[in-house]
């Protein structure tokens, strides 16, 4: 890790069990059950996390974003993240979909909000290059 970068917060988990165990946080405000996808088990899923930690990120970069341009992002902005847990020949992978919904603006201004919080958001930053994303303005 390149020590020049100053962290913000580290977020950090104890898991055990995998798909089908739990997790909890250090601070203890995450305590979780894991069941595996399309199980009848309790619990969420890594998919699931992934989606609420990517859109809720996003959404923050959104914001980002519009201070910069000077754009009022409508109070019901909403982002419907889809993460899918994909297979080909044994190999498992992750596809995705960020539907974000921006009422009252522009198309053009919505959609080039939405890409620059694509370049800015750190999820989008880790998975660019690795899985396929799709943003897609509803």
């Amino acid at each position: 890790m390149t020590q020049s970068k100053k962290v913000q917060y580290t977020g950090k988990t104890h898991t055990t069990g995998g798909r089908d165990g739990a997790s909890r946080s250090s601070d203890g405000r995450l305590d979780i059950k894991l069941s595996s996808p399309g199980t009848s088990g309790i619990g969420t899923n890594p998919e699931q996390l992934f989606a609420a930690g990517w859109s809720a990120c996003f959404e923050g970069a959104m914001g980002l974003a519009a201070r910069k341009h000077k754009v009022m992002l409508p109070t019901n902005l909403a982002i419907d993240a889809e993460v899918d847990l994909c297979v080909d020949d044994g190999a498992y992978s992750l596809q995705a979909r960020l539907n974000v919904s921006l009422s009252g603006i522009e198309r053009e201004v919505a959609q080039m909000l939405m890409e620059e919080a694509h370049q800015t958001c750190p999820y989008s930053k880790a998975t660019r290059g690795n899985i396929d994303v799709e943003l897609n303005l509803v």
